[in-house]
Order: structure tokens, then sequence, then C-alpha cells
């Protein structure tokens, strides 16, 4: 399956049982994500040693609730701890993948 072009593209494929294998590995992880399959998500950011993987398990331990944590990574990402919800930075996140 090609990478979504749009995140309402990317919503639609989440009724599958996995993300496609041809993905990035960082939309991989917003597809578990997505799916609150936290620890396949967290398996797959912690692997990626650059600013997206940080970036996105710093989102990962925001959902967690591990704000300590959560503030560590968005540092290492070169980000500053998101005023906005998750549901938004999820969105964010996925969106930036998809465009670039």
């Amino acid at each position: 399956m090609a990478t979504p072009k749009t995140y309402e593209d990317f919503e639609q494929t989440l009724t599958g049982s996995t993300p496609p294998m041809d993905w990035s590995e960082a939309l991989k992880a917003m597809w578990f994500a997505a799916n609150d399959n936290w620890e396949a998500s967290h398996d797959i950011a912690q692997e990626m040693f650059n600013e997206m993987g940080s970036w996105i398990h710093a989102y990962l331990h925001r959902v967690e609730g591990d704000e300590f944590n959560a503030g560590y990574w968005y540092r290492k990402a070169g980000r500053s701890f998101p005023k906005i919800s998750l549901g938004q930075e999820q969105k964010e996140i996925t969106e930036y993948l998809l465009k670039n």
C-alpha cells in the first residue's frame, strides 16, 4: 500500500491488522500509536536514533503520563513541551511525516 497523502487517508488504514511494510518506521510507529498499541509504537521509536524518533518517543511518554521522561525526549528532539492535546499532537506528528 502506498503511503497515505493525507491524515484522512492515514485514518482509513487504521482498520488493518498491521501497517504496510513499505512505510517508514516513523509512520509505522504513529500507526501503532493511533491504534492504542503503545508498546509496538515505543519499540519502534526506541530504535530511531534521530530527532523524529525522539519526538515520537516524547509523545509516547506523554501518552503514558510520564511528563519527566517526555520532557527529556522533547529536549532531545529540539522541541518544547507541547500545550496541545494528545490527539492534536498525534495528528501533527503524522501530518509532518506524510508531508516529509
